[in-house]
């Protein structure tokens, strides 16, 4: 297994969000989180990526443990984080955004921008404007664009659907059928239609917890047995 998260708790204070959480996600898995609001996906995702620690079980990436390991070593090791908000650099242009993402990695801006333009080809008419002018749709693909650079070996993606016209939704569909296989992914999704399509795996997160996992294909197309945690 590339990741395997065993038996997490993770609080807030006092307030306990993660209660003996566990999940794995084997090398070009692409694995689902399904839930309504506040059941505790985005704070799972953060504690992957090393801005949350757990304070009790472990998390094991790459055969280490890295329970404590912060996000800037997490990133260097090969765990994207896409947030939900659709964050760019507002006031650089998009080459700038590729640039920064580019850096650390170690890639070539060019070979990076190329990476970009691959899942997203429009994306070339913008390469010099800036990105506080793209759409929320637009930014959404840049910021997949940007995760794949310097070959990450695991994408964290937080609801990279949600927002977005219909139209939109299809590139961001395209996109992830597009990588999948190529590299491990945890999604965090509410569109049903997206993780029936794609999911090798399926987890139902509840109140901080995981009362359902959906690993067969036959159950993953049941869509009546997910909307109930929804």
């Amino acid at each position: 297994m590339l990741l395997t998260v065993q038996s997490i708790n993770v609080a807030y204070g006092h307030a306990v969000v993660l209660k003996d959480i566990s999940l794995s996600v084997d090398i070009g898995e692409m694995v689902f989180v399904v839930g309504r609001n506040g059941a505790g996906k985005t704070t799972f995702l953060k504690t992957v990526a090393g801005f949350m620690k757990p304070e009790k079980g472990t998390i094991i990436y790459s055969g280490k443990q890295v329970g404590n390991t912060g996000p800037e070593r997490m990133a260097l090791d090969g765990v994207r984080y896409v947030f939900q908000d659709k964050r760019v650099f507002t006031n650089l242009t998009v080459r700038e955004n590729i640039q920064l993402a580019a850096h650390p990695s170690g890639e070539r801006l060019d070979a990076a921008i190329e990476k970009v333009v691959q899942i997203y080809p429009p994306i070339v008419n913008f390469l010099d404007s800036k990105a506080g002018g793209l759409s929320g749709g637009q930014r959404q693909l840049l910021l997949l664009g940007r995760a794949l650079i310097g070959n990450p070996r695991l994408l964290l993606i937080d609801e990279p659907t949600e927002g977005l016209a219909a139209g939109i939704i299809k590139e961001v569909f395209k996109v992830l059928e597009q990588i999948k296989g190529s590299v491990s992914m945890i999604i965090v999704e509410q569109n049903l239609s997206v993780v029936c399509r794609l999911a090798d795996r399926v987890y139902a997160m509840k109140e901080g917890r995981i009362p359902a996992v959906f690993s067969e294909q036959r159950e993953i197309q049941d869509r009546s047995r997910m909307e109930q945690y929804l």
